[in-house]
């Protein structure tokens, strides 16, 4: 039996992208063979991929791609941070915008079976949590196919933002994409904020008025001052401008001739319930793993 060193180890993951200890049990099968053993884990992508797909992805990224007045957002998830960082991770992402944007998918099962570099977008994530070994999921996306202008802002990769407006300065757009990445305004308008926030809203006004022991119309007045100041802090052109905050974003976009027909922010995992681990058990297992192998 040939010895299994840390640099075999290494090696085969540099060229794999496959977890160490996978690695090291595919040398160890292999006899030391390093061609065998990337055969050997080559073989194994397709049930390390099976097995991967029960855990929660709440990390990822956000990509973002526009080809004129056509663009698309779309967010790709996976287990950890570290993966976020992968090259091949991040060409995914960026490979499924683009083909959002050009191919217009009804949805993510049908961005799913679009063809990518040969193989559909299903086979090529399939692939890449073989390789990486943790789960991966296209979440959800946003297509924009508009006669006005569209731009978008990335806050690292984990906020994206996109922005259709009219108006001669381009930077305008820009400013508005990270004022929404900022403030994370829920809609455009006042009136366009959702009936269940506003109601959220309004139960929770209704029970701190209440225990203001003041009469029932002054409770009332308050509770409506809540709302109103609710809707203000929420909606997009109601908000003060995050680079002058003496003059509203509606206020901004009157000075300088522009308009904002639209946006959609996505922010990596919103929503989400994040698995919490033990990490003493997590180095627990991994010794107790690596004594086995």
């Amino acid at each position: 039996m040939a010895a299994i060193t840390a640099a075999m180890v290494g090696e085969l993951r540099a060229k794999t992208d496959a977890p160490m200890m996978e690695c090291k049990k595919a040398l160890t099968e292999a006899d030391g063979d390093p061609v065998r053993a990337e055969e050997i884990l080559r073989v194994k992508l397709g049930s390390k991929a099976s097995k991967a797909s029960s855990r929660i992805t709440a990390e990822g990224v956000v990509a973002a791609y526009i080809a004129g007045s056509v663009g698309a957002l779309v967010e790709v998830n996976c287990e950890t941070d570290f993966v976020t960082k992968n090259d091949e991770f991040l060409k995914l992402a960026n490979d499924c915008a683009k083909l959002i944007a050009e191919k217009n998918p009804a949805d993510v099962a049908a961005l799913s079976a679009l063809p990518l570099d040969g193989k559909t977008v299903e086979e090529q994530r399939a692939a890449l949590i073989g390789r990486i070994g943790e789960n991966m999921s296209i979440r959800r996306f946003k297509r924009f196919d508009t006669g006005a202008k569209l731009t978008s802002y990335l806050h690292g990769t984990r906020i994206g933002v996109m922005v259709e407006f009219d108006g001669a300065d381009e930077q305008v757009g820009k400013d508005v994409a990270m004022h929404i990445a900022a403030m994370k305004p829920v809609s455009l308008s006042a009136d366009q904020v959702p009936a269940e926030l506003i109601e959220k809203e309004r139960n929770v006004a209704s029970l701190k008025a209440a225990e203001s022991g003041k009469p029932a119309d002054i409770v009332s007045k308050m509770v409506e001052g809540s709302v109103q100041k609710f809707l203000k802090e929420v909606s997009l052109l109601n908000q003060s401008f995050v680079k002058n905050d003496k003059q509203t974003v509606e206020q901004m976009l009157k000075a300088t001739n522009t308009s904002v027909k639209g946006f959609t922010m996505f922010i990596v995992g919103e929503g989400i319930e994040k698995k919490q681990d033990d990490f003493a058990a997590e180095v627990a297992a991994q010794v107790a793993a690596a004594k086995q192998a």
